[in-house]
């Protein structure tokens, strides 16, 4: 019997013939990464294992994205600790204000996730790499710091679910939609400690951003992983972005799966995940309301790419945002801040009534840089949309992707790119 992407790469990481569900492997990890929150605890547990160095300080990626920059005394003595950290050890890959951005889109993009490679990060979205057919999954401090110290984790093999999306995607329909579709279907534990690989002539279309908008939010489905088979279209992304050599580990043809999903993605509307939980998912055509916003955020480390905020400027040239509105575009690194700048993203967005922001995750998280009041109500392209997501307890949070909330940023209320005239 063949084995699954997750076995698969799992197996080469473990030295072992062949894998199944339910088998605990201690495996090699090919890079260990944290955050300004994550990163400090990393930090003190790793100091009490009593080794002097970290495994490789070229396999470490540190990056301040979560208050970044710095939004409080607390923030800045937090990153303050892991810069020293890093120079202390020499990690290359330290990434902070000015060189840095949101640490799951500037990892693909210096070439650092690799297809058949395992990535832990002490951060839950560490799934998005698995757009790149490698194991990106989240882990906690304890074990970023002994993953620092020695190289390898210890994982329990999991079952996984195969999703194969047929069909022709509609006009403004996106990867994000697809995910968000996929979650609304199974619901936010469909995948609890299983792997999802998404397959199907739908995922093959997508481009790499796309790709890695739906591996991202595997894990609001409870995935410990999203996989995508690496292809011709991974190959021409990771030209230039590295010297590494990477070996491309797809399923077997004959992998046993514990579910497979079949979804005819040409019957998927523009998808909104109403609050508080991304599993409430509605098509646009089932919005019976109008359901009024007070912000709209354009960004983050699902939708922060060049092509999203292409995307969002498409559906903004000529026109204002509304005035009822706060419309924040954060791109998710320095090079996206350039080639949108370069490309005349920025005088769209500026002219139609947009602040456009420093990479940060600060308003996914409700950290800074656009918090909700109570009763407030916003559309963004983030990730989560639980209770106080945002801000306030008593706001309230609507997940959609980059053109819906484009759209309804012009028109004050949730709406489709269509409404827009």
């Amino acid at each position: 019997m063949g084995m699954t992407m997750i076995e698969k790469i799992l197996a080469a990481h473990s030295v072992q013939d062949e894998l199944k569900p339910g088998d605990i492997v201690n495996a090699r990890v090919d890079m260990v990464l944290g955050n300004d929150i994550t990163t400090p605890v990393a930090v003190e547990e790793f100091n009490k294992i009593g080794v002097d160095r970290v495994f490789d300080k070229e396999r470490i990626a540190i990056v301040p994205d979560h208050f970044a920059p710095n939004k409080d005394i607390k923030a800045a003595e937090q990153v303050n600790m892991i810069r020293k950290f890093a120079r202390k050890h020499e990690i290359t890959n330290f990434f902070e204000v000015g060189q840095m951005g949101i640490e799951h889109v500037i990892l693909p993009e210096k070439g650092l996730t690799l297809p058949g490679e395992i990535i832990i990060g002490a951060d839950s979205h560490t799934c998005t790499y698995g757009a790149l057919g490698a194991l990106g999954t989240g882990v906690g401090s304890t074990d970023m710091a002994a993953a620092m110290a020695t190289g390898k984790a210890w994982f329990k093999v999991p079952p996984t679910i195969k999703f194969v999306y047929k069909g022709e995607l509609k006009p403004h329909v996106s990867g994000k939609d697809l995910i968000l579709y996929t979650i609304g279907k199974i619901g936010v534990d469909g995948a609890l400690y299983k792997a999802m690989e998404f397959t199907g002539e739908a995922i093959d279309n997508l481009s790499m951003e796309g790709r890695m908008t739906m591996s991202n939010m595997a894990i609001e489905a409870g995935g410990k992983a999203g996989l995508i088979a690496a292809d011709e279209k991974t190959e021409e992304y990771l030209k230039g972005r590295t010297q590494r050599d990477y070996t491309v580990r797809n399923a077997d043809s004959d992998a046993e799966y514990e579910q497979v999903i079949e979804i005819d993605v040409s019957q998927i509307e523009p998808q909104v995940a109403f609050p508080s939980l991304p599993e409430n998912t509605k098509g646009l055509d089932e919005i019976n309301e109008k359901i009024e916003i007070q912000q709209s955020v354009i960004g983050s480390c699902t939708n922060g790419r060049i092509e999203d905020l292409r995307v969002a400027a498409e559906i903004l040239k000529g026109q204002k945002v509304n005035g009822n509105v706060r419309c924040l575009v954060f791109p998710g690194s320095q090079a996206v801040y350039k080639q949108a700048m370069n490309e005349g993203l920025f005088d769209i967005f500026i002219d139609a009534g947009v602040a456009v922001s420093t990479p940060t995750c600060g308003p996914c998280l409700g950290g800074h840089m656009g918090i909700l009041a109570e009763g407030e109500k916003a559309i963004s392209t983030t990730n989560r949309n639980f209770v106080g997501r945002m801000g306030s307890p008593g706001s309230e949070v609507y997940l959609a992707s980059p053109a819906v909330a484009a759209a309804s940023a012009i028109k004050g209320y949730i709406a489709g790119p269509e409404e827009v005239k």
